[in-house]
């Protein structure tokens, strides 16, 4: 299993407009790719020295070919979406895990 790892940190003044997209727009598009088999939101609970909130997005693929396929067909497209959506409000970065079994 690989997980795809999603961190934002998105102005606080930004905050519900931005989880109320992710949540009926965002996060929907990216699992109509197919390439995921789930997803998990998360509210990161510490405090951001500049008053900001932070995110975590997991996608879950059965394995790195779905990522690839992802990143190589979908990625390009939905992170625009959020950049014209949110511009300059949000900073993002993304990991990639895999499961130690």
């Amino acid at each position: 299993m690989i997980l795809y790892n999603v961190t934002v940190n998105i102005e606080k003044e930004f905050e519900l407009d931005w989880v109320n997209w992710m949540k009926e727009t965002h996060i929907p598009d990216v699992l109509a790719t197919g390439m995921f088999l789930e997803n998990r939101f998360y509210k990161i609970l510490h405090e951001s020295e500049d008053g900001s909130a932070n995110y975590s997005v997991q996608y879950f693929a059965e394995s790195m070919e779905k990522i690839i396929d992802y990143q190589n067909n979908y990625a390009q497209k939905l992170q625009e979406d959020v950049s014209i959506k949110f511009q300059d409000k949000f900073v993002v970065f993304r990991t990639l895990l895999e499961t130690v079994e």
